[in-house]
């Protein structure tokens, strides 16, 4: 059980950070050109829609049971592979 306790408050901790992640690319976003600013939100918006994923993803593994444990683990760590792709993919794009 611990194992599993410290493993949902490292996602936990990971969406924190992905959160300020995307909020301060939102800041940046802010002060863009408007073209860019366009292309920009689409990302976000792509963002914020793998963050909601991955907490409901999150939310599952909170409350899976111990038999489907490591089923909701994978799903985990999968929606966290999408999220730091995107998101890799999102911030090449701000430069």
């Amino acid at each position: 059980m611990r194992q599993r306790d410290e493993f949902v408050e490292e996602m936990k901790a990971r969406l924190d950070e992905w959160n300020a992640d995307i909020d301060r690319l939102t800041a940046k976003a802010r002060q863009a050109s408007d073209e860019a600013r366009v292309k920009y939100q689409e990302d976000i918006d792509r963002l914020k829609k793998r963050q909601a994923e991955t907490q409901q993803r999150l939310d599952e593994l909170q409350h899976a049971s111990e038999a489907a444990w490591e089923s909701v683990r994978q799903g985990m760590e999968d929606s966290w592979e999408l999220m730091r792709k995107a998101f890799r993919d999102a911030s090449s794009r701000f430069k």
